[in-house]
């Protein structure tokens, strides 16, 4: 059994793997920004802690609830969409918005819980991303800040896995499809339960030799 932290856990993409992950046996953690407001999540996590991604008192306090318990796999869920679709209608404070929630609060909030992934077994960032933030696939535009905070999202988990190597860390980013959720409307071709269950089965194969790679939900490689 393995401890996992999800963010962003109160619905979508984040509620199906705390969904599937209890159900493999594991410990699960999810975040919500209003725990209150997340009732099936109090349900089914272990614990759920209140997280704001861009309030970094929040992020700071996150390790506490957790009394120093290790930590084996980090999923970081929690993003939001851009309203901007050309450089006309450009918003800067909708484009500084969703850098903060999409790029910067996942690797403030893995800073902030190093410790407890040093002392876990697994030691596994998985920095949710999006094939939007293909440099190489961008033919299209639009979607400006969306795009932008997942290819910021992407050079940190470079980074980070650079860092981290040393240490047996394996950290990935991961494009989960274009999945029926909120964000991704009701034509989307994937299932919260199919992309999950096809991250879940790549998670749990990722190697060393995996860590900095920028991976499709099915396993496979996407351009940068």
């Amino acid at each position: 059994m393995s401890t996992i932290l999800v963010t962003g856990a109160n619905r979508g993409i984040g509620l199906e793997f705390v969904r599937q992950l209890k159900a493999k046996g594991h410990r699960v953690i999810g975040t919500a920004r209003r725990p209150s407001d997340a009732p099936e999540l109090g349900k089914l996590a272990d614990k759920v802690i209140g997280l704001d991604v861009t309030e970094l008192a929040s992020i700071e306090a996150l390790p506490g609830p957790l009394g120093g318990e290790g930590i084996d796999w980090l999923i970081n869920n929690a993003g939001i969409s851009s309203q901007t679709k050309s450089i006309a209608t450009m918003d800067a404070a909708d484009l500084r918005r969703v850098l903060e929630v999409n790029a910067v609060g996942p690797i403030m909030v893995t800073k902030a819980l190093l410790p407890l992934l040093r002392k876990g077994a697994g030691k596994k960032v998985v920095n949710i991303s999006s094939q939007l933030g293909s440099i190489a696939n961008n033919t299209g535009g639009s979607t400006y800040g969306y795009r932008a905070s997942k290819s910021a999202l992407n050079q940190l988990t470079v980074c980070l896995s650079n860092e981290l190597k040393p240490e047996g860390f394996v950290c990935v980013a991961m494009h989960p499809g274009w999945v029926r959720t909120d964000m991704g409307g009701p034509n989307a071709t994937l299932s919260p339960e199919q992309s999950v269950s096809s991250l879940v089965k790549v998670i749990e194969g990722l190697g060393a030799g995996d860590s900095g790679r920028f991976l499709n939900y099915d396993g496979q490689a996407l351009p940068w």
